[in-house]
């Protein structure tokens, strides 16, 4: 069985200088950076390793998002934590959005799909929580 790439080669036609590929993990950055700065986002789901890695320090930009080459496009799956209050609706619609204008300037590649998942909901109280554990 031959190794499959998991490398998007673009085509932005022949200038005679190369070529230019994308790894999957860049795309994951940078959509996992466009989902974070819409209003109403609490926060990207991660794993257990990726949280103690990021108490110590370290940011994890991919965490929460998952990207899917195909033959006919790229799909992005982003899971994310909503705050309490906010239309769901609107904020998955700002971060389908968001993505997509991300993707198409930094790459001028465009995603066939941007699903959204919604994990969970952040109560104020618990933000206050989250808050204090910080702190100390």
């Amino acid at each position: 069985m031959a190794a499959e790439t998991n490398i998007l080669e673009m085509d932005q036609g022949s200038n005679g200088l190369g070529k230019v590929e994308i790894a999957p993990e860049v795309i994951e950055v940078i959509a996992g950076i466009a989902s974070s700065e819409v209003e109403g986002v609490a926060s990207m789901r991660g794993n257990f390793a990726s949280g103690v890695v990021e108490k110590l320090g370290k940011k994890n930009h991919g965490k929460g998002v998952k990207v899917e080459l195909t033959e006919t496009g790229i799909i992005v799956d982003v899971f994310c934590v909503m705050n309490f209050g906010v239309s769901i609706p609107n904020v998955a619609r700002q971060i389908q959005d968001n993505v997509r204008q991300a993707l198409l300037n930094m790459t001028a590649l465009d995603a066939n799909e941007v699903n959204i998942h919604v994990v969970g909901v952040l109560f104020e109280t618990q933000k206050q929580e989250a808050l204090i554990e910080e702190e100390m």
